[in-house]
């Protein structure tokens, strides 16, 4: 069964920068697996932020996120990132690791099969 745990979240002002971590796990490779980020908001959908193939490095960005966030992975580590930067108190959220076996990249939430728990992001204005 594969486990993904994130990690990184917190608090941070505005304009600053934040990377999440997600460890993967339960699987010996991940290399054709699609990796995601998504987030929700209070009150909003999850929504999709960024996703990647493992091994393809292809990468896929919402577009209030694209410019100032770079997803990535270590594979030694099985590690996923998002480093996130410029925030602004709407990339507020609650944001959740997802994978799923198969590439291309997906970017819908259905398309996903295992997820984490989700780590707290807060901006402060």
């Amino acid at each position: 069964q594969v486990q993904l745990v994130e990690s990184g979240g917190g608090l941070v002002q505005a304009g600053g920068s934040l990377r999440l971590s997600c460890a993967a796990s339960g699987r010996t490779s991940f290399s054709s697996y699609s990796m995601a980020w998504f987030r929700q908001a209070p009150g909003k959908e999850r929504e999709f932020v960024a996703a990647r193939g493992w091994s393809s490095g292809s990468t896929y960005y919402a577009d209030s996120v694209k410019g100032r966030s770079t997803i990535s992975r270590d594979n030694a580590k099985n590690t996923m990132y998002l480093q996130m930067n410029s925030m602004k108190p709407e990339d507020t959220a609650v944001y959740y690791c997802a994978a799923t076996y198969g590439v291309p990249i997906k970017t819908r939430e259905y398309e996903y099969s295992y997820w984490g728990q989700g780590t707290q992001v807060t901006v402060s204005s």
